[in-house]
């Protein structure tokens, strides 16, 4: 095991080495993750991944408000 000023400077280096990794990788799941939400429903403003899933949640969610117009197409 290191000890003293050898163990000082390893930990910089391993904190260093570390934070250039984390600069590296760029993104994690969670922003891409949220990048592929991209449907937003007008109604309780929760995100959805695609149109179909949005219209399934747009009929069993809120079967009493009108079909917004980018549903009209799209089958379930």
């Amino acid at each position: 095991m290191a000890r003293g000023h050898q163990k000082i400077q390893s930990q910089q280096k391993n904190a260093k080495k570390q934070a250039e990794m984390k600069k590296a990788k760029g993104h994690d799941q969670k922003t891409a993750a949220k990048a592929a939400l991209v449907f937003t429903c007008s109604v309780c403003r929760s995100q959805m991944p695609d149109p179909k899933t949005f219209k399934q949640h747009f009929e069993s969610k809120h079967p009493k408000s009108p079909m917004p117009p980018e549903l009209e197409g799209v089958e379930a």
